[in-house]
């Protein structure tokens, strides 16, 4: 069940007051927020009392501490993960640390899910604890072949259990979409697997990336964070089609919500 008040398959955040300290000091008031929350969940994954639900109840907190400091949420294509049964990918382009927080309220109420994650954050202080509750696969981002097969042999192990998993194949963090770097792993596994790819398009920059600590950037309300899921498709052979479709997906939706930006 959507923890979130969908209609026809879309949110967008209501209207509503903010208070003008947050308004003026996003970063601040969202950080604080934050914080309490990392530290409540560490704390139930210590103790391994930190379910799935709970994952998606705090992904959600997030999501409204960033909503009460200013920042607008429009999220489409939900009912293409309600329609859904089993286990899929969910493959889709990598902005910020925003979907990394967010993507779990979105997914999780249908589809047990878990990431493909950089090593460093099953090793972060504190944080760790609760990426490694999810049975997250790690890649070391150093050894291509080395992370390749991890992705494939970990990928399959998890959807054969019936477990969802959330793939940014251009592997880190950009505010610009390059689809050279948008690597084919989503649809190898898919083949192999013959599980659906449920692609995703998202604008997350009012996260930004941060100078000092990279997951710590300055909260711009200002910008508008966009989420949209496109229809299920299934790789066959070697999956290039697919790759390109998805490829396509993204960068349409980009180009749709720039121009929005620009009107």
């Amino acid at each position: 069940m959507s923890l979130l008040p969908f209609v026809d398959g879309a949110y967008r955040t209501a209207p509503r007051r903010i208070f003008w300290f947050a308004r003026w000091f996003p970063s601040v008031v969202f950080y604080l927020k934050l914080t309490r929350i990392v530290l409540r969940s560490a704390s139930l994954a210590k103790r391994s009392l930190y379910s799935s639900d709970e994952w998606a109840r705090s992904s959600l907190d997030v999501l409204r501490a960033l909503e009460s400091v200013g920042v607008e949420f429009e999220i489409t294509g939900i009912e293409h993960l309600q329609q859904l049964e089993g286990p899929c990918l969910v493959v889709g382009n990598h902005n910020s640390t925003l979907e990394t927080m967010i993507l779990p309220c979105l997914v999780q109420p249908f589809h047990e899910v878990t990431f493909v994650v950089k090593q460093a954050l099953i090793d972060y202080p504190v944080f760790k604890h609760i990426m490694r509750s999810r049975d997250p696969i790690a890649v070391t981002q150093r050894d291509a072949r080395r992370d390749l097969k991890t992705m494939l042999s970990g990928g399959l192990e998890r959807l054969k259990k019936g477990v969802s998993l959330i793939i940014f194949p251009e592997g880190k963090r950009s505010l610009d979409f390059d689809p050279e770097r948008f690597n084919s792993i989503g649809v190898k596994l898919a083949a192999r697997s013959k599980m659906p790819i449920v692609p995703v398009a998202l604008e997350t920059s009012a996260w930004g990336l941060g100078r000092l600590i990279s997951d710590m950037g300055k909260i711009d309300n200002s910008k508008k964070v966009y989420f949209s899921f496109g229809p299920a498709l299934y790789a066959e052979g070697r999956g290039s089609e697919e790759n390109k479709a998805i490829i396509d997906f993204i960068s349409t939706k980009i180009a749709h919500w720039k121009n929005r930006k620009v009107d």
